[in-house]
């Protein structure tokens, strides 16, 4: 077993573990630091520069793992389909190539993981089934931290620029997390509808694989709405032909 690492951050390539792993690295300095990311084979090329950008103003190396497969491939061979509730894909690609690596790089009596939770009520509800997730290892979570200011994700971002680097560009798009290119199945409808006009292809290819996965699984969509007190799936297709309806009914 490789004993060098004793901090690894869980970089997820957006804001929050930026600014984690920039704690870090100023309590502790750049040495037996690494900064762990998963490829999950779909996100933005933008987070890769962010990321490489991160690296190299902290002086740590980037380790980039990856399961080989995408969400798509995720859902299929699981049959079932991610949703805003559920959704396997962050086990299958992000948690479990992370913990392949750190049982051969990294014993847990002498590392720690650095997680980038942010300080809001909602994230901090996280923290207990994170920790669990990547035990025996234990969790520190910088920007929750007793004296740590609750910093809102437009500070966070602006810490990134007083450092000299431009943040990923899926947040000045207006996306809130820069994951899966704009694509994550955990997204509500307005999400879906900002990659339908700024990324078309890929809201056709998470499209055309939604509707593959039904054909060969049934009635499931990742999105669900209510009609009269009653939930139904709500695919991607329905979603799209309602938003071309709406956008040619507002240009008459």
């Amino acid at each position: 077993m490789n004993r060098q690492y004793e901090r690894v951050v869980q970089f997820s390539g957006g804001i929050a573990s930026f600014a984690s792993a920039v704690r870090v690295v100023r309590r502790y300095g750049p040495d037996r630091t690494t900064l762990l990311i998963a490829d999950t084979q779909i996100e933005d090329p933008d987070l890769w520069r962010f990321s490489q950008d991160a690296s190299r103003l902290l002086d740590v190396p980037l380790v980039r793992v990856a399961d080989g497969r995408d969400p798509f491939q995720v859902f299929h061979d699981k049959k079932f389909l991610g949703n805003s509730r559920i959704a396997g894909c962050t086990r299958a690609l992000k948690i479990d190539p992370c913990l392949r690596w750190l049982q051969k790089n990294a014993d847990p009596e002498q590392t720690t993981l650095y997680i980038g939770i942010d300080a809001s009520t909602r994230d901090r509800n996280r923290i207990p089934p994170i920790a669990t997730n990547w035990h025996p290892w234990r969790t520190v979570f910088p920007l929750c931290e007793e004296g740590e200011p609750e910093l809102t994700k437009e500070e966070l971002l602006d810490e990134a620029r007083s450092l000299g680097i431009e943040p990923p560009r899926l947040y000045g798009m207006g996306y809130s997390h820069n994951n899966c290119g704009g694509t994550c199945v955990r997204a509500g409808k307005a999400q879906w509808i900002r990659t339908l006009h700024l990324f078309p292809e890929r809201y056709a290819m998470a499209e055309t694989q939604e509707e593959e996965f039904r054909r060969a699984n049934g009635d499931y969509a990742i999105l669900k709405e209510q009609r009269n007190r009653v939930v139904y799936p709500l695919t991607l297709r329905e979603l799209r032909l309602r938003e071309e309806a709406r956008q040619a009914a507002s240009a008459q």
